[in-house]
Formats: C-alpha cells, structure tokens, sequence
C-alpha cells in the first residue's frame, strides 16, 4: 500500500499481520527503548524495525539499530531519510537517498471513524466543510480518519526539514479523490506558518497521495528538492 503512494527512488517494506514478518532481532539499544513496554507496543517495536532494516538492505547499507532522536523522531544511517509507521496488524517502512528527496512521511490507520471528541482537536473549518461534503458524495471512506492520517504524514515530512512542531491547525489540507478509482487520489497541505527552506526555496505546501483498501487508510507525503 505505501510503496504505491511514493515515488520509484523510495524503498517500502510493508507487513500484514505481526507473526507473519520473520522479525529481525532487535539490537540492545533498541531492547533499552522496551524494556518495560508491554506486548502490544513491543510487537509494533520490532516488527516496524524489521521493515526498515529489509528497506536498509535493498540500499545496501548494512543493518544497524533505529533509534529515537528529539519528539521521538528516528534516526536514520548516513545518507539516508524516511518515515515509519504502524497500527492494529499493519506496519511499514519506508526509505530514499537524501539525494533523492528533502523528506518523506508515511502513516497508515484503521479505516473506521475517528474516536469520539478527536476531530475537533486535528481540524479547521473548513475542513470540517470538506469532510462534510466528501461524505455526502463519497460514503465509503472514513474521511475524519483520513484527514488525521494526512496531518500525520505531513507532521512526519515536517519535522526532518525544521525540527520544530506542526501543530493540527497549522496545516489546512485538502483532500482530492481519484475519478477512476474512488479508493485513492491525492492530498495538498497549504502551510499555515513559514515552510522549510529546501535548496534555497521557501516551501509553502506538500503534496502527498493516500489509498484505503484492505480495512486501511494509507497517507504518504514526498518533499522534493525542486
């Protein structure tokens, strides 16, 4: 799902189902990260790691510890960049030369409606109006949880570029869907504070792409350099 929604210089590594990954072990410094969580969150641990040390591989780079740095951003070998994530029996990885691209960001979440009270806290108005009229033409995709899918994703990008935070209304996205297929399109993030500079050039949007399948709800957002 998320190598579909990303150019051809990334490297995804996705898995349906924990148990069925082969997991890779984790290092000691990982082990440190973990050592008290409890199963669930030690599952999503090892299993995203294992992903994004079979996309370490396809690099070329040998494998190597993926460790947390500032706001529990990971931490990536030299020359590399890239975005994980993880929900109820899904995980993935994905990665690209810093050459290749300025950032990415990946999220995946369950296709079902946005708990209670949350929707409020992650939207503007109009994307409330949005939301509303995607619903009404559209009835087949949680689109609340797709929008929070998508701040994720940019939040995701963001952060390598400025190591500062993003907040929910900082960000006003608008999402698009495919005529063709009514389960995929594309998504535009219009920064609603100064965007990173990348080569010289103020960035004031990042566009992404998003796919729902399979009870899911896959986001991904590439940050060129040009």
């Amino acid at each position: 799902m998320i190598e579909e929604l990303l150019p051809d210089t990334v490297v995804a590594v996705e898995a349906h189902g924990y148990d069925d990954l082969g997991h890779l072990p984790l290092y000691p410094e990982e082990e440190a990260l973990v050592a008290r969580a409890v199963t669930k969150r030690r599952r999503e641990f090892t299993a995203v790691r294992s992903c994004a040390r079979r996309a370490m591989e396809k690099f070329g780079v040998p494998a190597q510890p993926v460790l947390t740095g500032e706001r529990g951003a990971p931490r990536w070998p030299d020359g590399l960049t890239g975005s994980m994530t993880h929900c109820d029996g899904y995980c993935a990885a994905a990665l690209v030369r810093v050459t290749d691209l300025a950032s990415l960001g990946i999220d995946a979440e369950p296709d079902a409606p946005l708990p209670d009270g949350v929707l409020p806290s992650v939207t503007l108005p109009a994307e409330v109006e949005r939301l509303r009229r995607l619903a009404g033409e559209r009835p087949g995709v949680h689109w609340d949880r797709l929008l929070f899918s998508a701040k994720e994703s940019v939040y995701k990008a963001w952060f390598p570029l400025t190591r500062q935070w993003l907040d929910f209304a900082e960000a006003d996205i608008e999402i698009s869907v495919d005529p063709v297929d009514p389960r995929r399109g594309t998504l535009r993030a219009a920064l609603l504070v100064p965007g990173p500079t990348v080569r010289g050039r103020r960035l004031t949007h990042f566009d992404g792409r998003w796919t729902s399948r399979q009870g899911l709800i896959a986001t991904a957002v590439a940050v060129p350099h040009a």
